[in-house]
């Protein structure tokens, strides 16, 4: 379902010191399709983990830049994904409820609004242990 030919490091890679960044960066090349769609969650579960905090230390500007960060993860990275044709429905409702996602994150950073930030991790939380539990699972050798 998702198209995976244009990946880009989030921003949150790209702000790392350098020993970080090389970790993140060869931790996305050995990672597969799969894998990568797994960190963009956990990108944006971060991301917005890091809205919150700032929102109640009052920094604006970190608030902003992780807000944004979480709308592109879900925006560019996770809905732009969505192979409609071939996801058929649930690419579709896939696609609206990122939608709407993209837009409670915006209103949360006009409004400094805490409960749309969280109504955002619950919504995003299902679809993350879903794709977690869909995971392929490493073939085992067999003795025989």
């Amino acid at each position: 379902m998702h198209s995976f030919a244009t990946f880009a490091p989030p921003a949150p890679v790209r702000r790392m010191n350098p020993y970080q960044k090389a970790a993140a960066e060869i931790g996305v090349a050995a990672a597969d399709p799969h894998q990568l769609i797994g960190m963009l969650f956990d990108g944006f579960t971060a991301a917005v983990a890091e809205a919150r905090g700032a929102l109640r230390r009052r920094d604006v500007s970190t608030k902003c830049a992780a807000i944004a960060r979480a709308v592109r993860i879900v925006d560019e990275g996770l809905r732009a994904g969505l192979d409609i044709k071939a996801g058929g429905a649930l690419a579709r409702d896939l696609s609206s409820l990122y939608a709407y996602i993209v837009k409670r994150l915006t209103e949360a950073n006009l409004r400094n609004d805490e409960a749309a930030l969280e109504e955002c991790l619950r919504l995003m939380q299902p679809i993350h242990e879903a794709w977690t539990a869909i995971a392929p699972r490493p073939a085992t050798a067999h003795a025989g």
